[in-house]
């Protein structure tokens, strides 16, 4: 199960590579449905049936990294695409967690 914060969160990450100033061009829309997949994933191998934050976060890097084009100056300046990603990590609040009732 993927709450729709879940879904909002993946949505918020992929658009803050769009807008990322250290970027030439951002995640695509297809790159959110491979984040999503991933963390479905990472969530199945953790022995749960829900998504969570944290796996968001933990295939993020792997996910997006590789889909995004750096501007030219930042890729003679040495920043990786994967910076840029845990940059954008860092900038996107995930969604709180919820209490149990």
């Amino acid at each position: 199960y993927v709450a729709p914060v879940i879904n909002d969160y993946i949505v918020s990450m992929v658009e803050a590579t769009r807008q990322h100033p250290e970027l030439r061009l951002g995640a695509s829309p297809r790159a959110s449905l491979a984040l999503l997949g991933a963390a479905r994933a990472g969530a199945a191998i953790a022995g749960r049936d829900f998504v969570v934050p944290d796996d968001v976060k933990a295939v993020a890097v792997g996910v997006l990294g590789h889909r995004l084009a750096l501007r030219p100056d930042q890729w003679i300046r040495g920043v990786r695409a994967d910076d840029v990603v845990a940059r954008c990590l860092a900038e996107v609040s995930p969604p709180a967690p919820r209490e149990r009732t």
